[in-house]
């Protein structure tokens, strides 16, 4: 649904969606499961629509969303709700008012919408504080999206448990898995370590590598094991299935597991024996896997890298672990050339970067740089989880049609959205080859991303052809992994932050032994994989949002300043800009763009003056000027800064 309550019906195999008008959606909500009646043309009153299908919601069969987090406001002496989720196109007045407090940030039930009703109705469930407070923004961004930093009673009473237990828990199964005499399970002598963000407070993967007598590397993908822990059906795995996932606002982590068990007793930390469930590769000298065993390890990391520090190490040529870190950086860049050539797209995006001070307030931004230390680490865990996602193919082929695995799985590009990405690369003087109906290889878009390198166009190009892209999800049918160009793909290397990697664990392990997982529990791997892919989708959502809010705030100090921005987008309202230092979005609105009638070209990319001729096309550098800042609502207003002459 839009801000101004249209709807639209996506119908499968047809070419356009139905439109639902504001008056016939009959209190559906963006993202609602509905059933709707064809309702033929529908005729815009105002006359600046097009004639086109339409429908009306003739039942709502299920809410995507039953709790709103937003601004409580007055008008004509009742409290509503003004929700942030800027797809509720109406607000939501307040039941129960004894708690109300005007220009708090709440989270409220949707609680009934009568018939008739201007208002759906709601009830307060969690007081988040005021508004515009940096720790009352945070938390209402995560509660938005339906996660929550506080544990509920059965978690937080095993977490205790564990605090108390955990130490000696851990001991005990060391020497457990020692006294098997398995000559895969110690790797306590083996040079080991982590290389991981300066920040990062949870170590869920280690390598360690070592020359084998033949001349063959052994190399060790060593992830954290969760599952020794979290068994099924206890309240820490309830919980952390239904989080299904971590989340990393800019100055906070919202766990999917307590800190007991991700920051400490399941997190690999230098000088501890921990616990590990491994892929363990024999590779030659040219990276070629020769041999792969998974299995139940304990380990001992010998260093705890940040990304700069194993970098250093690896430019000087000396310190510690120098030889192992330089054995396998030529090792993963082996690895990564092979990758390359079987069409794995490099993106190789970089992230937006936020620094804060204690209160929160951001005080610089940047580009995250990416070192060939994350490209190390990066090729390994790509590597284990193809391995893994073979092994457990191949396990559960064998093993019969009521066994499952999960995959995660990338299809190819939507044949329109590859022609579209083709047509506005073709405005901003770019080509990217396509062979067909809008099919395309992955060589041809590592053409492109390696045309636009260095160019300021470069972040708006990579971002473009990223949202041609289909979206990755989890699955049960494995269909392959286009993106990296793998046949087999899943996820194996993160079960501190990632459910479907803890269900990997029990597989690997459940195969390993007789104690198999359960077809029950099995039949429900399908209900997981889109569960953990909404999500996934929630977390990334929340994670940007915190981002935009941060850019807004840092910038909104700034109103009155020029800076160099690039057209990333154009409507018949005006221009979206990225301003070039902290990459944050805007808009320069139509009317503010010159002394000129402006059309929009949608063919071209472009608005063009009716008297001047004068363009403003997708791709274009721009000089822009920062009038507006409304940190609340993200959103920054720039004016074009006209060219000396």
């Amino acid at each position: 649904m839009t801000r101004k309550g249209f709807g639209f019906f996506a119908i499968e195999g047809a070419s356009e969606d139905l439109l639902i008008p504001p008056e016939w959606t009959n209190h559906a909500i963006s993202g609602d499961q509905v059933k709707v009646a064809p309702a033929g043309m529908y005729q815009d009153p105002s006359g600046k629509m097009p004639p086109r299908a339409s429908g009306k919601v003739v039942e709502i069969v299920s809410r995507a969303r039953e709790t709103f987090v937003g601004t409580l406001t007055e008008e004509n002496g009742k409290i509503l709700l003004a929700p942030d989720y800027k797809k509720m196109y109406v607000p939501i007045e307040i039941v129960d008012t004894k708690d109300a407090q005007l220009g708090y940030k709440v989270l409220v039930r949707l609680h009934d919408w009568k018939e008739g009703a201007t208002y759906p109705s709601g009830i307060i469930e969690d007081i988040i504080g005021k508004a515009g407070v940096h720790d009352t923004e945070m938390r209402a961004l995560a509660l938005g999206q339906g996660f929550s930093s506080d544990f509920p009673p059965g978690v937080i009473a095993e977490a205790k448990r564990l605090e108390s237990e955990g130490t000696a828990i851990l001991t005990k199964e060391v020497a457990a898995r020692v006294a098997k005499g398995n000559p895969h399970t110690d790797f306590r002598k083996v040079s080991t370590c982590t290389i991981d963000p300066f920040d990062a407070k949870d170590f869920d993967d280690a390598l360690s590598v070592r020359t084998l007598p033949d001349g063959t590397i052994e190399v060790g993908v060593h992830i954290a094991d969760v599952s020794f822990f979290v068994k099924p059906g206890g309240a820490l795995d309830i919980e952390a299935r239904d989080r299904a996932t971590s989340v990393y606002l800019v100055d906070r982590t919202i766990p999917m597991l307590p800190e007991i068990l991700s920051n400490d007793l399941c997190s690999l930390k230098q000088d501890e024996d921990r616990l590990a469930v491994s892929a363990v590769f024999t590779l030659d000298t040219e990276a070629n896997v020769q041999d792969v065993w998974f299995g139940e390890t304990v380990i001992h990391s010998n260093k705890r890298f940040t990304y700069e520090e194993a970098q250093e190490v690896l430019d000087k040529g000396e310190g510690i672990l120098s030889e192992e870190l330089s054995l396998l950086l030529g090792l993963s860049k082996k690895i990564r050339a092979r990758r390359a050539a079987k069409g794995a797209i490099e993106f190789d995006t970089a992230e937006v970067k936020v620094e804060l001070d204690p209160e929160g307030k951001p005080i610089a931004i940047h580009l995250k740089e990416r070192k060939a230390t994350n490209l190390l680490i990066e090729d390994f865990m790509l590597l284990a989880n193809e391995a893994v996602a073979k092994h457990l193919s191949k396990l559960t082929n064998n093993k019969g049609t009521k066994f499952a695995s999960l995959y995660r799985i990338h299809d190819v590009p939507d044949a329109d959205r590859i022609e579209n990405l083709v047509n506005l690369l073709r405005v901003m003087g770019y080509q990217l080859k396509t062979s067909g109906a809008g099919t395309v290889t992955g060589a041809e878009l590592n053409k492109l991303l390696e045309s636009v390198k260095g160019t300021p166009e470069e972040y708006l190009v990579k971002t473009a052809a990223l949202r041609s892209m289909s979206k990755a999800v989890y699955a049960t049918r494995n269909i392959g992994h286009f993106g990296l160009a793998f046949d087999f793909y899943t996820h194996f290397t993160s079960p501190i932050r990632r459910y479907p990697d803890l269900i990997i664990h029990r597989l690997i392990k459940s195969h390993a032994g007789d104690d198999l997982i359960s077809e029950k529990e099995m039949s429900e791997f399908d209900a997981l994989a889109v569960h953990a892919s909404e999500r996934e989708v929630a977390a990334a959502d929340a994670e940007r949002d915190s981002i935009k809010m941060k850019q807004v705030e840092f910038l909104s100090e700034r109103i009155g300043e020029e800076f160099g921005a690039v057209i990333s987008g154009v409507t018949e309202r005006g221009l979206y800009v990225e301003e070039q230092t902290t990459h944050a979005d805007g808009m320069i609105r139509i009317k503010d763009i010159g002394n000129d009638y402006f059309e929009y070209d949608e063919k071209h990319y472009q608005l063009l003056g009716r008297r001047t001729r004068k363009s403003y096309r997708l791709g274009d550098p721009i000089r822009v000027k920062l009038v507006a800042a409304r940190i609340a609502e993200k959103e920054l207003d720039f004016v074009p800064v006209p060219i000396a002459t």
